[in-house]
């Protein structure tokens, strides 16, 4: 089986922009908020012990037929119905208990267009990556913990017709495994499927 030799092919063919760090424009739409497609109930629920945790309290990130942001945009508001906490905002009750009201205002969507290709990033992207405040946007005012949107999702178009998604999600909701069940749904929804999970 062909083993291609990446260094070699590196030498041979090298990548301009990989030798110089990686420098792009994005254009951003304004956000727009995305709530759930169908009504969902009103309530607050109390996050447990093991969510409710101060250390866990900060918001930070660490071939279409259709428009794909327009399919993401779509899919995101058909999986908040059954996963509708996540349209909701953190609250503080006495004694700093942490719940989630759920009330619908949705998640927060930016669309954006990038005057990069895929190939410009080279063959491995690794952390730390020099232009990831192009790529996911923090919004002025929804920083925080309490009263801000639960997740924040950018779609970015590439001039190679690719995208890059990128999302920050309210660690005290969901840990890394419960927050891959909601983007599940999301993809199967965005496929045209139904939930599986």
């Amino acid at each position: 089986m062909y083993q291609p030799n990446h260094a070699k092919l590196r030498e041979e063919h090298p990548n301009p922009i990989r030798q110089s760090p990686l420098a792009f424009k994005v254009r951003r739409a304004a956000p727009a908020l995305i709530p759930p497609v169908a009504p969902t109930p009103t309530e607050f629920k109390e996050l447990s012990d093991v969510d409710d945790q101060e250390g866990l309290r900060g918001n930070e990130s660490r071939g279409w037929n259709q428009d794909p942001a327009k399919v993401i945009r779509e899919a995101v508001g058909k999986a908040l119905v059954p996963y509708y906490p996540f349209a909701g905002r953190l609250r503080e009750k006495a004694g700093r208990k942490l719940v989630v009201e759920c009330n619908g205002e949705g998640v927060l969507f930016i669309e954006a267009n990038a005057d990069v290709t895929l190939d410009d990033f080279g063959e491995e992207i690794h952390p730390p990556f020099p232009c990831l405040e192009e790529l996911i946007f923090d919004v002025s005012g929804y920083g925080g913990t309490l009263d801000s949107p639960l997740i924040i999702i950018q779609v970015t178009r590439l001039k190679c017709g690719g995208i890059i998604l990128a999302w920050r999600f309210n660690h005290a909701m969901a840990d890394g495994a419960g927050f891959f069940q909601f983007l599940s749904a999301v993809a199967e929804l965005g496929r045209g499927g139904q939930l599986s999970v």
